[in-house]
């Protein structure tokens, strides 16, 4: 059925009925399920307009130049017959797959763009999907009113959209295991016997999953919970034990197919069969000199509270999305089995998907940092359960009237449109909303993780070159040269300073640059002294600060050339170890 029922009085009242007895005076009329269909296609394509439109306004993340090397590794190792083997010592990124980084680099073959705004819009489009997804996946579930609702709480969550253009390697993760997710829910009402093609696409996603993290390994025992859940009970022991069997043999082609994708995106994976396992527990192991913010205190990642990860999500995540998914989960407890059993168990391994990876992660007490970013794949189960819930809830609201069902939806409308305007204010930093628990932006300011990876360069780059062309003369018949030092890393500096007066300080005193530009986050900007000449600002809040320190420091007496600066070490990179995550942050 596309819509869930439930009954009232002599009569029944369709999940979608609620938006119609706004319009209507009839209170059991229908609202022919295509309705939210369409909405549900129009806000997605709203949203590829959007994202279309942006995509350029999103920095270089500190993580995409070294993702783009490994790449470039793991396309060398295939074309030299599996000759050239750099891939398994470069850094730890051998620990991961390379799947987004292939496929952005074949791409770049045959389409004419800038390699990094061709991985934002790549990185974007698996952001959309794991959008489509998860509304997919409410739409299985409860209807095409829990669908429309599930993408709207996914898309407006500042921790997933924000993300979507530049972390590309968490979101496509995500999106994979959403899409994995799906398939799963459909095929676990098929067992003992699913759908060969319903296997494949399994197969597959685990393995694209796969092919980025090791953390995919997490489908297969959702596989397991999933038939687990579907055992028939109420049967004799040996028929539970035949449906296992089964559903276990015909699902175990899956693995197969899912293998085979990982090893060519993983090459690592390909040396033993283990390796997958040993990868997903060599995270536990990390000791890198990586520090984080939490309730104001800095810690050392290895050495983060065991709620570190449960807590970023709770005041990261808006409060309706969770409103929404814990009464999607509590209802478990009174719904009985009976009446929904497909329902019931599809919430429980949804529910599963959610805590599961939290409280493992808690348990074992592994190590973190960048706030909930490497747990970005819990939020499209989550933004499903919500869908559920916040339609259940308009189910009951409308069986007691239509002005309280009317008042009902007012209010969800109203708090997801001030979501949605809080993310239009903070563009293209949305990955810097927190809810009212951490009392936004403005509350977590120096007490959370904020710009981690230094997003706001660009917009920073772009002050201090309108302040050096109005406030200082420029000569070009001179080698003039403005060092500056830069609290981030130097791609996104590159591709976007404009003016050759300006240069990445190269010179080995780091505090004798005259520029300065740093975000606030992890007091960046406090390593250097100087004029704050500019400040980049999102609800009152400075989220990272340009400072003039020629009064400061002494210009040398030599001009350094720009050929030269290129040659020379990057001290101040060297200097921001202590500061900001380095490259040893792509082994998480």
């Amino acid at each position: 059925m596309s819509s869930v029922e439930t009954r009232a009085g002599d009569g029944r009242i369709s999940a979608g009925n609620a938006l119609k007895e706004l319009v209507e005076s009839s209170p059991h009329s229908f609202t022919p399920s295509n309705t939210f269909d369409f909405l549900a296609l129009a806000f997605l394509a709203g949203l590829i307009v959007l994202a279309c439109f942006t995509a350029k306004d999103y920095a270089i993340s500190n993580d995409e130049a070294v993702q783009h090397r490994y790449g470039e590794l793991i396309i060398a190792y295939y074309q030299s017959g599996l000759r050239v083997r750099d891939l398994f010592t470069f850094d730890n990124l051998y620990l991961y797959g390379g799947l987004f980084d292939i496929i952005a680099i074949a791409l770049g073959q045959v389409i004419p763009v800038d390699i990094y705004e061709l991985r934002h819009i790549l990185c974007a489009v698996t952001g959309l999907a794991g959008i489509a997804f998860s509304g997919a996946a409410a739409r299985l579930i409860a209807g095409p009113r829990a669908g429309l609702i599930a993408m709207i709480a996914l898309a407006l969550c500042g921790a997933w959209y924000g993300a979507m253009f530049n972390h590309t390697k968490d979101i496509p993760f995500a999106a994979a295991m959403a899409g994995a997710t799906l398939v799963l829910l459909r095929l676990a009402r098929q067992l003992p016997a699913p759908r060969p093609l319903h296997v494949a696409v399994f197969g597959c996603l685990a393995g694209a999953a796969l092919g980025l993290r090791s953390y995919g390994l997490l489908l297969f025992v959702y596989l397991g919970l999933a038939i687990l859940i579907y055992l028939p009970w109420t049967e004799s022991r040996a028929a539970r034990l035949a449906f296992a069997a089964n559903s276990l043999l015909k699902t175990c082609p899956a693995v197969a197919v899912a293998y085979l994708l990982m090893i060519l995106a993983w090459p690592w994976a390909a040396l033993s069969p283990l390796n997958p396992v040993r990868g997903l527990f060599a995270y536990s192991e990390f000791q890198y000199a990586i520090r984080t913010l939490f309730v104001g205190r800095v810690y050392e990642m290895a050495h983060v509270p065991r709620v570190y990860v449960p807590f970023y999500l709770f005041i990261r995540v808006p409060l309706i999305t969770q409103t929404g998914a814990a009464l999607a989960m509590v209802s478990l407890l009174w719904r009985p089995v009976k009446r929904d059993p497909d329902r019931c168990r599809d919430l429980a391994l949804l529910s599963a998907m959610v805590l599961l990876p939290l409280g493992c992660q808690a348990l074992v007490h592994g190590p973190a940092f960048s706030g909930m970013r490497h747990f970005l794949f819990v939020l499209p189960p989550l933004a499903t359960l919500a869908g559920v819930g916040l339609s259940d809830v308009l189910d009951g609201i409308a069986l007691r009237g239509r002005r309280l069902a009317s008042a009902g939806l007012a209010v969800m409308c109203a708090y997801f449109l001030s979501e949605g305007l809080m993310l239009a204010r903070l563009h293209p930093y949305e990955s810097l909303s927190y809810n009212a628990v951490a009392g936004g932006l403005p509350g977590a300011f120096r007490r959370y993780d904020l710009d981690y990876w230094f997003n706001s360069m660009p917009e920073a780059i772009r002050m201090l070159e309108t302040f050096v062309r109005e406030k200082t003369p420029l000569d070009d018949k001179t080698s003039t040269v403005y060092s500056v030092a830069v609290c981030g890393e130097r791609p996104a500096f590159d591709h976007t300073v404009t003016l050759p007066q300006l240069r990445w300080d190269f010179r080995s005193e780091w505090d004798e640059s005259e520029f300065f530009i740093a975000p606030t986050h992890m007091n960046c900007d406090r390593d250097l002294d100087g004029e704050v000449i500019g400040s980049v600002e999102r609800l009152g809040v400075a989220i990272a600060y340009v400072k003039d320190r020629r009064a400061i420091v002494k210009r040398p007496t030599t001009n350094i050339s720009p050929p030269l600066a290129r040659q020379l070490p990057a001290a101040n990179e060297i200097a921001q170890e202590s500061r900001r995550p380095s490259s040893t942050d792509q082994a998480f």
